[in-house]
């Protein structure tokens, strides 16, 4: 098997209404990805999620400097090709965020073209341990820009539906309201339902340390993105004087990141994202560094979920995943949840193949 062909593209899809954490507000989720077609008739999706910012970049970075390295290379070679493009001409300018992400996108398609070339569901083809159901958590009702009244609202529905977990944001201007938020929603949905709590790095380390101690009052099963994703020392800082937990990993690139994050105590959750490290080659060096300390992994969904359910599967000390809908309705076998859990893929591939309708409806480039 041979790779000829590289196509990359954009899509942004809307999403309704616009959603807003500490930092971020985005109207459309973009899917900057390639499809890497083969000698025998295959092809291979990849894809890194953006909030529709930046994407012409990533795939640029695809066309000019990866395509001449993927032509003519056998895909099963996967982990000699990371290399060539991870060590290649764009080594000096990024080593993370554009052109890791476009790795990421690389690396994906060519682990999808491999389970479809094997017959199998990816997790099975790295290893399946969970292969009847994954445990769901819902992040879709607790946006910084809802109103008490609906944060409560949507995640009462979540809970009724199933979901035994859900998650909100802080990062108000005042800590105090994030604090009567959280209270509220705690009330709501009651003490047997597990409650994250995400700050998406708003916080410097005194707040963290007082407002992080105080929410300790309505036993938050972790503390999400507290600071700075590259102040480690604060983080660890942090884990040392919390009895919450720290989560992290959505802006953590590489895997070095995370051996130093891990090594120094500073994360108890690790978030690691396979459209942001080097797709699955990478993700699956950090999930296993995370199990020698005997951490859990629970990836954030910057591809909502599509491909990380057949890592958590296939991964012995990932237990949860958490579950976007925004994307779902595009792909050809979209993710599915029924009462709180993931079913598990059973097509071959990576579950990353787009349908043809979606092209024609959100493809920008």
């Amino acid at each position: 098997m041979k790779i000829t062909r590289v196509e990359t593209f954009v899509l942004h899809v809307p999403i309704n209404p616009p959603i807003e954490d500490s930092i971020n507000h985005a109207a459309h989720w973009g899917i900057a990805g390639v499809n890497i077609y083969t000698d025998d008739g295959l092809f291979g999706t990849g894809y890194t999620g953006t909030t529709a910012f930046g994407d012409e970049m990533i795939v640029q970075t695809i066309e000019r400097y990866y395509t001449p390295l993927l032509l003519g290379k056998d895909p099963f070679n996967v982990k000699k090709i990371w290399d060539e493009l991870r060590f290649g001409e764009m080594h000096w300018i990024g080593r993370a965020g554009i052109t890791h992400m476009a790795l990421a996108a690389v690396d994906i398609a060519l682990w999808d073209l491999m389970a479809k070339a094997a017959g199998k569901p990816l997790w099975q083809l790295l290893g399946g341990h969970k292969p009847d159901r994954i445990k769901a958590y819902n992040t879709n009702g607790g946006w910084l820009n809802w109103s008490v009244d609906r944060l409560i609202k949507d995640c009462v529905s979540f809970v009724e539906q199933g979901f035994t977990g859900v998650k909100m944001k802080v990062g108000k201007p005042d800590p105090r309201e994030d604090y009567e938020r959280v209270m509220a929603l705690r009330k709501a949905i009651g003490d047997d339902i597990t409650l994250m709590v995400d700050v998406n790095q708003m916080w410097n380390i005194t707040t963290a340390m007082t407002w992080g101690k105080r929410l300790e009052d309505f036993n938050i099963y972790w503390l999400e993105e507290p600071l700075n994703p590259d102040d480690i020392s604060g983080h660890a800082k942090l884990a040392n004087e919390l009895n919450t937990p720290i989560a992290l990993g959505e802006h953590v690139y590489h895997k070095f990141a995370f051996r130093d994050y891990i090594a120094q105590g500073a994360v108890e959750f690790v978030q690691v994202d396979v459209t942001r490290v080097g797709g699955v080659t990478e993700w699956l060096q950090v999930a296993n560094l995370a199990a020698c300390y005997d951490l859990r992994v629970c990836p954030h969904v910057g591809d909502m979920g599509q491909i990380h359910q057949h890592l958590v599967a296939a991964t012995q000390n990932a237990y949860m995943l958490e579950y976007i809908p925004w994307i779902r309705h595009i792909f050809v076998e979209p993710v599915t949840v029924e009462n709180g859990y993931y079913k598990i893929p059973e097509r071959p591939g990576a579950s990353t193949e787009i349908l043809l309708s979606a092209f024609e409806t959100y493809r920008v480039l």
